[in-house]
């Protein structure tokens, strides 16, 4: 709910100039990386119900006591703790999936986990709009509230569950358990991730604000027209994917998705026509390339693992995702500031043309 109007926050709220509020978004991803791997160890540790709880309820708290908090340096340090609790909820939320799915239906209720996520981030992003629009601390109240209950929920409803996770452990010890970096073709396909992922978390850390200085839309159409991409995806990309998954390869979807994305950004690049309409047509075309990249991307990572090395994959796969958070936020918002909002649009319909290139000659190798 309030992660996409940070920028928006420390710009518009507390009048801090737009690299700061790169730093501040650049934090939420260093957050992100030590919450992952502290999250993951964690889970083996302690279990997922354990983890899910500890870090719903702890991030809340701090959540609402960022609402309190004007002093820079005080903000930076918060939202590295937030993000920290907030991202080690992820893989003892894999592992939950995992344990209580009913055998045979581990792919689906990946889907439906992510489409659960799309509903949330629509009607989250959408009530944060609002929210924002009468008051910024405000939204953190309210996120850090909902984050609290969840972990009460969670607490109250969810099950213990009983786990072959040992004897999957050793009977990988008496085995050679191939790691995620000794696979040249997976590293590659990584690298590649990172950089879409890079140009992909912009549209919800850099735009908002272009939408709010440049096109003057209000917080909350901001909110509706983001919004939007987790209401489309909620409706559409499990029909989607059922009718397509086994057409073409993954990479051929990864691709077409790359592609629609670029397109995306270059409708910001458009002159004459009105702001509103425009950002609908960008956040469509951004959500269309995601529901092709996205699903497809996460087939690729789990055919190249196993049982015995599936969480270091889907670890490797997470990094692709924190990584971006650290580097394009901070140089996005740094070259907005300085060249101008065009120039940044360019560039990242560039690095996406140069990434589509790499999957396809990444595609022709496993041919």
């Amino acid at each position: 709910m309030a992660v996409p109007f940070m920028s928006l926050y420390m710009t518009q709220y507390l009048h801090r100039p737009p690299s700061d509020a790169g730093l501040i978004i650049t934090l939420f991803g260093v957050g992100s990386i030590l919450g992952a791997t502290a999250g993951g160890k964690l889970t083996d540790m302690v279990g997922f119900r354990k983890v899910q709880i500890f870090s719903s309820i702890a991030g809340g708290l701090f959540f609402i006591l960022y609402s309190t908090i004007i002093h820079f340096n005080a903000l930076c340090l918060f939202t590295l703790v937030i993000s920290f609790f907030s991202e080690a909820f992820r893989p003892a939320n894999y592992a939950a999936i995992t344990v209580y799915a009913a055998e045979g239906t581990i792919t689906r209720s990946f889907s439906l986990n992510r489409l659960a996520n799309n509903l949330g981030f629509a009607v989250g992003i959408s009530l944060g709009g609002i929210v924002a629009s009468f008051s910024y601390p405000l939204l953190f109240v309210v996120d850090g509230t909902v984050s609290v209950l969840s972990g009460v929920f969670i607490l109250w409803l969810l099950p213990i569950a009983k786990t072959a996770h040992q004897a999957l452990k050793d009977q990988a010890e008496k085995i050679a358990v191939r790691k995620p970096w000794q696979d040249y073709l997976f590293v590659r396909f990584l690298l590649l991730t990172i950089l879409m992922t890079m140009c992909f978390f912009l549209m919800f850390r850099v735009v908002p604000l272009f939408f709010k200085e440049v096109w003057k839309i209000s917080e909350l159409w901001i909110g509706l027209i983001l919004g939007l991409n987790g209401l489309i995806i909620a409706l559409f990309e499990m029909v989607m994917i059922s009718a397509i998954e086994h057409k073409r390869s993954p990479i051929h979807f990864i691709l077409r998705g790359i592609m629609l994305i670029a397109l995306s950004y270059l409708v910001l690049m458009l002159p004459g026509l009105k702001p509103v309409f425009l950002a609908l047509i960008s956040i469509v075309l951004f959500t269309f390339g995601e529901m092709f990249a996205l699903p497809f991307i996460n087939t690729f990572v789990m055919s190249r693992a196993n049982d015995h090395n599936r969480g270091q994959y889907a670890a490797g796969y997470t990094l692709s995702w924190s990584i971006p958070q650290v580097i394009g936020p901070s140089a996005g918002f740094y070259m907005a500031e300085k060249y101008g909002y065009n120039t940044l649009w360019l560039v990242i319909v560039l690095i996406l043309i140069v990434c589509a290139i790499g999957f396809k000659l990444l595609e022709r190798s496993m041919d």
